[in-house]
């Protein structure tokens, strides 16, 4: 199978890593604004023939098109905002094409493209990461099991092995991002009902088995994606949570509250300036450290009924930073989850053809075994 990865940032990169690790990848086509530069744990690939590096703009139509050409799936790893015009361009190319999806919107938008990837015998799925992405194949799992389910509690994090103060966060993905699921609200079910909360709010302890211990979960915008929609009327909640270190939700509230994250322009002494972009200017280089080891906590709880008898399903997942290759958890968890997409994509494993959610295009065991193959271990506890 040939494999184009768009985006040579971490994800992609640790997704073009996980591609080549498979015999049965012929060609991976990394395509990048930027062609240049590999991670440490991809340098023994620079001379393969199976890897292809690629300048591509993702802005540039006909380049985009150009890399497209012989490729049986596309894995994009870009920001959000390309995602829907490469699933199109993959339609056009006769393509498979999955992502990492992190915008609701612009997934219902590629949603819509099904008749599209239907006649042209492809699949588009959206979603394909940790969260949205595992986190909802492993749901949806749970529910299955059930004749009636009632509650899913979804929790995801990514945090440092050694936290340290104020925040005791560290850098794993854009800061972008995390900003954004910090500040808009988040669709979940509640009394069957599809609504709206707040990010950070409702804050609870969720406890794990040590050395993780005990962490605070909060809701964060993302996370189930489509699922509030598909889900409304036929369960009672359903609900996703950002997990941290105790205390960082009420650090990250107070940030919000003085207006830090705003993305209105101000005066400050006759400069116009926008508040979050002076944040990041301030924080991010205290939060990105590099070589600093990090670890991936999931849990999802599914209750309900089986038979007439309560029922419940529990998925716990903890990864750690890869000591052997330098890559990181999330890279692993997030990347790793994309390629694994792609590839049964591309051998044709996947529900489809037709543009699907990753929960309703991808079988869950055939999932959780493939990434148990790369030391992702799942585990069902209840």
């Amino acid at each position: 199978m040939r494999v184009l990865v768009m985006g040579g940032g971490l994800q992609g990169t640790a997704c073009a890593y996980d591609l080549l690790c498979n015999e049965d990848v012929e060609r991976v086509r990394l395509a990048d604004v930027r062609s240049d530069r590999l991670p440490p744990f991809l340098e023994p690939y620079a001379r393969d023939r199976r890897l292809e590096r690629v300048t591509v703009d993702a802005r540039d139509e006909v380049a985009v098109r150009d890399a497209l050409r012989g490729m049986n799936a596309c894995a994009n790893a870009l920001p959000y905002w390309f995602n829907e015009p490469i699933s199109r361009a993959a339609i056009e190319a006769g393509v498979h094409c999955c992502d990492l999806g992190g915008n609701t919107e612009i997934v219902f938008q590629q949603l819509e493209s099904d008749g599209a990837a239907r006649a042209a015998g492809v699949s588009v799925i959206p979603d394909c990461g940790l969260a949205p992405g595992m986190v909802n194949i492993l749901a949806v799992a749970g529910i299955r099991t059930m004749d009636a389910p009632r509650r899913v509690r979804a929790y995801v994090g990514g945090l440092p092995q050694h936290p340290m103060p104020p925040l005791n966060y560290q850098i794993v993905y854009s800061i972008e991002g995390v900003l954004d699921y910090y500040t808009t609200p988040t669709w979940v079910i509640r009394n069957g009902r599809r609504t709206q909360v707040d990010a950070l709010s409702d804050v609870e302890g969720v406890d794990f088995d040590d050395p993780i211990g005990r962490l605070e979960a909060f809701h964060t915008a993302g996370g189930l994606s489509t699922q509030p929609w598909t889900y409304e009327g036929r369960i009672d909640t359903m609900e996703y949570k950002t997990l941290r270190y105790p205390g960082h939700a009420e650090i990250m509230r107070a940030v919000r509250g003085l207006g830090l994250l705003g993305l209105d322009e101000i005066d400050v002494r006759g400069a116009k300036v926008v508040p979050r972009q002076v944040f990041i200017a301030c924080a991010e280089p205290r939060l990105r450290r590099p070589g600093a080891r990090d670890v991936v906590v999931l849990r999802v709880d599914v209750d309900g009924e089986n038979r007439g008898e309560p029922a419940s399903a529990r998925y716990d997942l903890i990864d750690w930073y890869d000591e052997e290759t330098g890559m990181s958890a999330m890279e692993r968890c997030t990347g790793f989850s994309l390629s694994v997409t792609a590839q049964l994509q591309a051998a044709g494993r996947v529900v489809g053809p037709g543009a699907m959610t990753p929960d309703q295009a991808v079988p869950a065991e055939v999932y959780m075994g493939a990434l148990a193959e790369r030391g992702i271990r799942i585990r069902r506890t209840r």
